[in-house]
């Protein structure tokens, strides 16, 4: 099945596209530009992935839009992997040893998902360890910039994260209920 999925580059640069935004719809023209690629690539590999279930096409007066199928087996899995490789993940990942210690990072599923949040001091990424707040300040303004909207974070010592689980902190509480992608560390190490 893996070999269906990375078959091409191009189809790698659409997987990055669809799942950096999954709220959003593109027409061909659309993800020639954001890949690109050469536009027969990327219909060759638009109608592999629609015969795979992966996306799904409407048209619309003269063009066909295409978005990700949030209910493909593999949806939160290449999900994960996309927030990992694009955005505010893989800049933690390539800055970790300016960050200081890093033993965990997460981030929240409404963010990398691109929802709403479902309160408004709802935290978008945590990170644990002994942080430089200067680097991860620079790191969260260069995401904020790029998505044109605030983000939510909380960096903790892990001395800290251990005291709060103790405790059954509700504001830890609140971030270990809702869904998660794990940048950095297991969910073990998260719960505990």
């Amino acid at each position: 099945m893996l070999k269906d999925l990375f078959i091409s580059k191009t189809r790698v640069k659409l997987l990055e596209t669809f799942l950096c935004d999954p709220t959003q719809m593109y027409h061909v023209r659309d993800l020639v530009r954001k890949t690109a690629e050469e536009i027969n690539a990327v219909r060759r590999e638009l109608a592999r992935m629609e015969s795979l279930d992966i996306v799904k096409k409407e048209p619309r007066g003269n063009r066909l839009y295409y978005w990700f199928r949030h209910d493909y087996i593999y949806y939160a899995d290449l999900l994960s992997l996309v927030a990992k490789t694009t955005g505010l993940g893989v800049a933690i990942i390539k800055n970790r040893s300016k960050l200081g210690n890093v033993a965990i990072c997460m981030l929240s599923g409404h963010f990398v998902r691109h929802l709403p949040r479902k309160q408004t001091d709802a935290v978008d990424l945590l990170i644990v360890g002994e942080i430089n707040l200067s680097e991860l300040t620079a790191l969260v303004r260069a995401e904020e910039a790029k998505r044109e909207q605030a983000i939510n974070y909380t960096p903790m010592t892990m001395e800290e994260l251990k005291f709060r689980r103790a405790r059954h902190d509700p504001f830890l509480n609140s971030i270990l209920v809702d869904s998660r992608v794990m940048i950095i560390g297991s969910e073990e190490d998260l719960v505990g």
